[in-house]
């Protein structure tokens, strides 16, 4: 390419600076930012309409579902929690539930009352936990040292009450959309500065 065609280009492109695209790559980023934590926060309400379901008997597999399919659609939306120990999403109230018919199938009162003193013993040790993680694990080691072993507590499959779902690395929505154009605008900036610098000593 001769210095006329390049000096033509140069001349054209000129205009299009590198900190234009920055701030570009700035407007981006911020809308990336904000749909985040959109995906976020709205993970959270999904998840506390789980936590409420539980409590009131109404409709777990719908939350749960509605839960799932944000997750795993989203990005910024993992469930994983700060410890670490039990899974992220546990249901006492269902593993309540579970645990009062299981005594009920058994028909002996003193597993009955064993599991009722669990459940007022572990409410009071943990009653601000309201998603579960410490509450259930509370039932199932007071059982396990009050009960006499006839209670079969840990027939209850935990896939009944305990739930985890991954969030994608990237996501097809606006904040993995605006994510990626905020990287291709950097790289279209640092390219351009490279080349304008380039083309700025060749045509001295």
């Amino acid at each position: 390419m001769n210095k006329k065609r390049l000096h033509h280009y140069y001349r054209y492109s000129r205009p299009i600076k590198p900190q234009y695209i920055l701030l570009a790559a700035a407007v981006s980023s911020v809308i990336a930012v904000g749909a985040l934590r959109h995906n976020s926060q709205t993970m959270a309400d999904l998840r506390q309409q789980v936590y409420i379901a539980d409590e009131q008997d109404g409709d777990v597999q719908g939350a749960l579902s509605d839960l799932q399919k944000h997750v795993t659609a989203h990005m910024n939306t993992d469930l994983v929690t700060a410890d670490g120990i039990y899974p992220p999403i546990q249901l006492p109230y269902t593993y309540e539930r579970l645990v009062r018919k299981q005594a009920a199938a058994n028909s002996t009162g003193t597993n009955e009352d064993l599991y009722t003193r669990a459940q007022e013993y572990c409410q009071n040790q943990n009653s601000a936990d309201f998603s579960g993680r410490n509450r259930v694990p509370c039932i199932q080691q007071y059982i396990a040292d009050n009960g006499s072993g006839d209670a079969p507590i840990s027939q209850i499959n935990p896939s009944l009450y305990q739930f985890n779902f991954v969030s994608p690395r990237w996501s097809p929505d606006l904040a993995g959309w605006s994510l990626l154009v905020s990287v291709l605008l950097v790289v279209l900036a640092v390219v351009k500065f490279a080349i304008d610098a380039r083309l700025r000593r060749y045509l001295r």
